[in-house]
């Protein structure tokens, strides 16, 4: 098998909990890719900067990674933007519309983010702006939504995880024509530009470092991962992944992320040292 590019999502997938990963281990076997010329992409709902604060030990370390954040509307290699892709004014307004005459996400809370920051409104407690803290950069309460002076790159509503993916149903059908929506995990749904997925995403870094589809790797465990599991001949779902996604993909990493099971794939698959 012959593999010049290895993605990654990151919560539930490659990361353990709470931001964590085996850093030393991870070094390790970052070195082997690149000097076997393969690339790491870190393919995430998590934006730019999150990611990059994630692997910050790992780059001061020699490391390189590239990027696919928010979900795909953006895409970068170690030292280059490639991509960026943004909502409409119209369309946040049709969505923060929608959400006013169906308000049953949590809290009501919508996330708005942007190239510069996190925007939710002045309404969100504290710990609701603890919590989304966790997961975006440089979070501002904000009087009105609409007035952010930002380019957005998606939308986000909060459910019960149970009643994520009914909700995506639900807003696929009202938005379908233009928008995209999807699953990101701890019961997240993003609402992105039309087409923006992991996989046309990947495709980006595939046409900048001509890379098949054939030479592509991919992990996830979610229906944000979705895509690029279906797209790809080496694909790994995580075992730990909810019934849903085992009902659509079921070649399975070799163990769950708690495990290190996406590092532990990579290492047998190439035979690499651990």
């Amino acid at each position: 098998m012959t593999i010049k590019m290895i993605a990654s999502d990151m919560d539930g997938t490659f990361l353990t909990s709470e931001d964590g990963y085996d850093v030393p281990r991870f070094i390790r076997l970052l070195k082997q890719l690149q000097d076997r010329e393969v690339h790491f992409v870190a393919a995430s709902g998590r934006q730019l900067s999150n990611l990059k604060e994630l692997f910050a030990p790992v780059v001061e370390a020699g490391g390189q990674i590239d990027y696919v954040a928010a979900n795909g509307s953006v895409v970068a290699t170690h030292d280059q933007m490639l991509y960026e892709i943004y909502l409409t004014a119209e369309q946040i307004k049709r969505v923060i519309d929608w959400n006013a005459v169906n308000p049953s996400s949590s809290d009501n809370l919508v996330v708005l983010s942007g190239v510069k920051g996190t925007y939710i409104s002045n309404h969100a407690s504290g710990q609701v702006k603890a919590m989304v803290e966790q997961f975006y950069p440089n979070v501002h309460q904000v009087e009105k939504l609409m007035k952010v002076d930002d380019k957005i790159l998606g939308v986000t509503f909060i459910w019960p995880h149970d009643e994520v993916q009914e909700h995506v149903k639900e807003l696929e059908e009202t938005f379908g024509d233009e928008l995209h929506a999807t699953g990101s995990g701890f019961g997240s749904v993003d609402i992105l530009p039309k087409g923006v997925n992991k996989a046309t995403a990947l495709q980006v870094l595939q046409d900048y470092y001509d890379i098949l589809d054939d030479e592509v790797m991919v992990f996830g465990d979610n229906s944000n991962d979705l895509e690029m599991l279906q797209k790809y001949e080496h694909s790994y779902l995580m075992p730990n992944a909810e019934a849903f996604m085992h009902s659509q993909h079921d070649q399975e990493a070799l163990a769950v992320n708690t495990e290190s099971g996406v590092i532990r794939t990579i290492e047998a698959q190439l035979d690499l040292k651990s």
